[in-house]
């Protein structure tokens, strides 16, 4: 199976080398790296240009946010199995992708999942959240679990079937996507339990009160549009990311 994976990407020149370098040092080679940019211009496109041509499909243009970059690179990619790595995230080892590809040999699976850890963005080596998703069942989504986003693949048919990522949310396009594709779409998912990314804080739905208090409106409108829960769902959400902040250190595979 062809791995397609998407990379949005807006001046990120101190992280994008980290990023394109732990995708191509990944021991499964039927990859492909789409890197949609939105315009760069503090120097990530040339350091985008230090990698061989033929390893990266790379694009460059202004965007609608960081959600219509995705859905631009989804529609460019030609992969049997889709997923995104963020311009500000890593895999931990070199057989992720080779774990989640072996997942999927089962034709009865449509998405492969594992565990996520928030690392520090001026030291990726220390772990500030672990988050352990554990095994889905449709149950889980009324008392506010979600699988790890950026850790998600998915067979190209549920784009096609389901949608990709509605860009009328800002920042939570991603949690209503999912919703729709398990609540809705009722897509079967294999959970891979160790961490398949690492990822840097500081993200948009982080960075300041405003962009928490929009998140959590547009998160309550996902919830009430996908008939999955409300208020309470919403709450639970919140407080399950709590026992994320204890952690402790997992040998190396």
């Amino acid at each position: 199976m062809k791995v397609s994976i998407v990379t949005a990407v807006l001046n990120r020149r101190s992280t994008i080398v980290e990023t394109i370098s732990s995708v191509q040092g990944q021991s499964y080679k039927n990859v492909e790296h789409v890197i949609q940019d939105g315009g760069s211009t503090d120097g990530t496109l040339e350091e985008v240009a230090r990698f061989p041509a033929d390893a990266i499909s790379l694009e460059s243009a202004r965007d609608g946010g960081i959600y219509s970059a995705i859905n631009r690179g989804i529609e460019r990619s030609t992969g049997d199995l889709v997923g995104l790595l963020h311009s500000d995230d890593f895999f931990p080892h070199d057989k992720v992708l080779e774990r989640i590809v072996y997942a999927f040999r089962d034709p009865a699976v449509d998405g492969v999942y594992g565990d996520l850890d928030y690392v520090f963005a001026n030291d990726s080596s220390k772990t500030l959240r672990h988050w352990k998703a554990g095994f889905y069942s449709p149950t889980k989504l009324a008392f506010g679990w979600m699988p790890p986003h950026p850790t998600l693949y998915l067979r190209r048919g549920v784009f096609l079937r389901h949608g990709a990522y509605d860009t009328s949310f800002r920042i939570s396009a991603d949690y209503d996507a999912m919703l729709r594709w398990l609540a809705n779409g009722h897509i079967r998912l294999a959970y891979i339990p160790e961490v398949l990314v690492k990822m840097r804080t500081g993200g948009e739905s982080n960075r300041s009160l405003g962009h928490i208090l929009r998140k959590s409106r547009e998160d309550l409108r996902a919830l009430r549009r996908n008939e999955v829960g409300g208020m309470g769902t919403l709450i639970l959400k919140n407080v399950s990311k709590l026992s994320q902040f204890i952690h402790r250190e997992r040998p190396a595979p």
